[in-house]
């Protein structure tokens, strides 16, 4: 069952650059929603709301229900911008989601049972995560909140590809649309060979440097 998100915001008529950081400064965050042929909206959104939100993968990569003065609308997070090292959010974009359209979205990927693989239980092995998210194309219903992928059979030597991960029904990764040579390796389990500094053997060791003789002052 798909979990709804909602996120309550209010319309604002004010805008620009003044507008803005008039609301930042009473704790809002300014946002626009457009898309679905329909205008586009300005509206403000509690900071408090936005900052808890985006905590949580889902507010990234799920379908929201955007509930403005009442009027709730499908919406994707599809911008945002974050003060340079503040823990404000600047801005927001929303893009309004037509049900019966299929729509692209990255969504996270779960890695799960890595360290109950073997690869995971071997001295020397590295395991990488080559990709932490991937692009996938669905209905807004069939959206996904996050793919799974079990390493529990993960072998030292292995490579998991784009193509090996198990998608919900009505999912498909929009890379593998593209081509083989898309079909990229999302882990690797990679053995690493330690360097080994091999001790000189007898008799190559350099004769010690006899020391200069010292000079005699000269006598006049």
């Amino acid at each position: 069952m798909i979990k709804t998100h909602e996120i309550k915001a209010q319309s604002r008529k004010d805008e620009g650059k003044g507008a803005s950081r008039r609301l930042r400064h009473a704790s809002f965050v300014p946002a626009v929603v457009y898309g679905a042929g329909q205008a586009p909206q300005s509206i403000q959104i509690e900071h408090n709301t936005i900052l808890l939100a985006a905590k949580h993968e889902w507010f990234f990569s799920s379908v929201l229900d955007l509930n403005v003065d009442g009027s709730v609308q499908k919406v994707l997070v599809r911008d945002w911008q974050k003060h340079p090292f503040k823990q404000l959010m600047m801005h927001m974009d929303f893009l309004r989601v037509d049900e019966n359209v299929a729509i692209r979205v990255s969504v996270p990927l779960h890695f799960l049972n890595q360290e109950k693989s073997a690869a995971g239980k071997t001295s020397g092995v590295v395991i990488s995560h080559n990709l932490t998210e991937v692009e996938i194309s669905c209905l807004p219903k069939d959206l996904p909140e996050f793919i799974e992928l079990d390493l529990g059979e993960l072998n030292p030597g292995d490579i998991v590809h784009l193509s090996e991960l198990k998608l919900p029904a009505n999912v498909e990764i929009v890379a593998l649309h593209l081509g083989e040579s898309h079909d990229i390796a999302v882990v690797t389990a990679n053995t690493v060979q330690e360097e080994v500094e091999e001790a000189p053997a007898e008799g190559d060791a350099a004769a010690p440097v006899a020391a200069a003789p010292a000079k005699k002052d000269d006598k006049k």
